[in-house]
């Protein structure tokens, strides 16, 4: 029995060693930058001290409690159709992808938000949370791609296949948060700019992104946690202005991105991955929250993300869309006014 005992804890010590070794080696670059009012010289903090939950307590309380909602894997869905080549000026048309993956077409632009085409969101293809429906649109079908902006270095929003593939055929100029650039020039993924919150830079003659406050956290490893800045994203186009929200808990900064860029023509926002809320309130929004952030915004028309494609938390495939039409019944708002796009689908304003 002592010698079984040994073997045991050996192989828990080896594992536990082995893991540590791989969490250390696939974390980020940290940014290293002047002190400001959401980074102290070491990490990015959200408004109020917000902070996602840490450590492996509450990990552990979770997966030992976890009630998964009904999530069938659905393989055979059709993509959707090609879309055009380019949009002219004053038009502004969306098409869903998945998860939080959109591709916005204004001006005589292309933009994708957070591009993943991979089958898992992991730094390896072989484990970790996988696809359950295929994307919207095929790779190949893509129109040339002018530009890309990264909500935070997760691996559901930063996905280096896609955007090694995308460098290959189109090189794009891609938009990051603070410290990002580095972790993809070392990964020799060219054209990187990186902003802080509220920055402001032109993509074009009429047409300017600016960087704004969003609620969560980033880290790709076991020395990184929150040591490169988490965004949302404002493009204002010639048609009015579109935020894309990215990943994100609920916080007074969608009024303020109201205040300071309004008029919203439409808000991209978030509705999945919010069960148990007690885990995940903090980072990422319910849809009554969603509906609150639409109103709060003073945006004209949302569409939904961040839900459909990986099961990231313990909310069903089908529960958040369901939640959102009752918080819009429960405010007495149309469901035009917050539209659900099925992957590959394109919609035009």
């Amino acid at each position: 029995m002592r010698r079984y005992l040994f073997w045991a804890l050996s192989l828990l010590v080896l594992l536990a060693a082995g893991g540590l070794i791989v969490g250390c080696s696939i974390s980020a670059p940290k940014y290293r930058g002047p002190v400001s009012d959401h980074f102290d010289g070491e990490t990015f903090q959200n408004a109020g001290g917000v902070r996602a939950q840490e450590g492996v307590g509450p990990l552990l309380k979770w997966m030992l409690h976890r009630d998964k909602g009904a999530w069938p894997e659905q393989p055979d869905l059709l993509p959707g159709p090609r879309p055009p080549t380019r949009v002219g000026r004053g038009q502004v048309r969306v098409t869903f992808v998945n998860h939080g993956t959109f591709l916005l077409q204004f001006d005589s632009l292309n933009v994708l938000t957070d591009p993943i085409w991979s089958e898992r969101t992991s730094p390896y293809q072989w484990m970790g949370p996988k696809r359950l429906r295929p994307p919207g649109l095929r790779f190949d079908d893509l129109p040339p791609i002018d530009a890309v902006v990264i909500s935070h270095n997760h691996y559901d929003h930063l996905d280096l296949n896609t955007l090694r593939r995308l460098a290959t055929r189109d090189q794009p100029r891609i938009f990051v948060g603070l410290g990002i650039k580095q972790f993809l020039d070392e990964e020799n993924i060219p054209n990187a700019t990186e902003l802080d919150w509220w920055q402001v830079l032109p993509l074009s003659p009429t047409v300017q992104l600016t960087a704004v406050p969003a609620q969560h956290f980033s880290g790709r490893g076991l020395r990184d946690r929150d040591a490169t800045l988490w965004a949302g994203w404002v493009l204002g186009t010639a048609r009015g202005n579109v935020y894309y929200a990215g990943d994100t808990g609920y916080g007074a900064f969608f009024k303020q991105i109201g205040q300071r860029l309004g008029p919203i023509e439409l808000a991209i926002l978030p509705i999945g991955a919010y069960w148990p809320a007690w885990f995940m309130a903090p980072i990422h929004i319910s849809p009554a929250q969603a509906v609150q952030a639409h109103q709060d915004l003073g945006t004209r028309r949302s569409i939904a993300t961040h839900f459909g494609t990986f099961q990231l938390a313990d909310d069903g495939l089908t529960e958040p869309v369901t939640d959102l039409r009752k918080a819009l019944r429960a405010k007495n708002l149309a469901d035009s006014v917050f539209l659900v796009l099925p992957e590959g689908a394109g919609w035009t304003m």
